[in-house]
């Protein structure tokens, strides 16, 4: 049977952190908390439930999570945030996986929670993510914010295992709308160093497409009010990005900071 780290990073989540541990204690081989200087309670709650911590100044998304797997007892790894936490189902399966590994990732869906109601469409579900691995055959690439696990060998397939990773995400629209701030700002600094920008038709049209495809093509409509309103912030996040892309673009020609 392999021996398994669960790493989780986190930032001020006395919140989450309870529920994100005890769905994982039973497997755990051990627990690693990366903090990123918290302010609350976040590093005593880890500690009572026996994780190992490491203060982390925040790298990013995609290197703090390449910090905290490179810090890992195990090589095998199960890499959650602080708001996610397994249900029964897959918390199983993933223990049948201690019995014996049949491939170097597995993959699950992410079932995400919008203001109290779970999420099964408008684009968010199953939100497919890698999150249990060999550490040596991979490593956490993508766009920031956004990290994705990636296999070093591009012809080695992850499997699918049963169950949801329950995403606490957001307890009010002002936490998404925080979020969304905050993320656009990342993922627009990040494609202006990279060269894009997006025209005016862009800005007004692709968001438009973003709704019609959520909420209409992806069945939004069946998650009811709040799937009305998880489509229309979606929406509004793009608008967002790409309009700070624009303005920070002009900004780097005329040699303005952002």
């Amino acid at each position: 049977m392999i021996k398994l780290s669960v790493v989780v990073i986190t930032f001020n989540e006395e919140k989450n952190l309870p529920r994100c541990l005890d769905s994982v204690k039973e497997l755990a081989d051990e627990i690693l908390v990366v903090d990123s200087l918290s302010s609350d309670n976040t590093l005593s709650i880890a500690q009572g439930y026996g994780a190992r911590t490491i203060s982390q100044k925040f790298l990013g998304h995609i290197e703090q999570k390449n910090f905290a797997c490179a810090n890992a007892q195990y090589d095998w790894v199960l890499s959650l945030d602080a708001d996610e936490a397994l249900d029964p189902v897959l918390a199983g399966n993933i223990k049948k996986v201690k019995e014996g590994p049949q491939a170097n990732a597995f993959r699950f869906a992410r079932l995400n929670n919008f203001c109290g109601k779970w999420i099964y469409h408008s684009g968010w579900y199953p939100d497919a993510k890698i999150r249990l691995f060999n550490r040596h055959n991979g490593m956490w690439k993508g766009e920031n914010p956004h990290d994705m696990w990636e296999l070093h060998d591009a012809n080695s397939k992850p499997l699918w295992l049963k169950g949801n990773l329950l995403h606490y995400s957001f307890y009010s629209i002002s936490d998404y709308v925080k979020k969304i701030e905050r993320y656009t700002e990342i993922a627009s600094r990040l494609r202006v160093e990279k060269g894009k920008n997006y025209s005016l038709l862009q800005i007004w049209l692709v968001p438009k497409w973003k709704f019609f495809s959520d909420y209409i093509l992806r069945l939004g409509i069946l998650d009811g009010y709040a799937g009305y309103l998880v489509c229309r912030l979606n929406a509004m996040e793009t608008m967002i990005k790409y309009a700070k892309t624009r303005q920070y673009a002009e900004w780097k020609k005329q040699r303005r900071e952002f």
